[in-house]
């Protein structure tokens, strides 16, 4: 016998009516498939690189009392 996968719909719901700002009726017109591509891919965060990183630092440099560290 199969087993049905279990949904988290009240999490999914708070996703779609919070993130993706549809309505009730838009959001249980859906499909599974289709509020997963809406959503996107679990986990889908970019790495930090280089660039990002020199951005960090320059927007927040290390200081300490007016000096700063190099």
């Amino acid at each position: 016998m199969s087993q049905v996968p279990s949904f988290d719909w009240p999490g999914l719901m708070r996703l779609g009516l919070s993130r993706l700002a549809l309505r009730p009726a838009e959001f249980w017109a859906l499909t599974p498939a289709e509020l997963q591509l809406m959503l996107g891919p679990v986990g889908d965060t970019a790495p930090l690189l280089s660039e990002g990183l020199a951005a960090l630092m320059a927007a927040y440099p290390d200081t300490k009392k007016g000096v700063e560290y190099g």
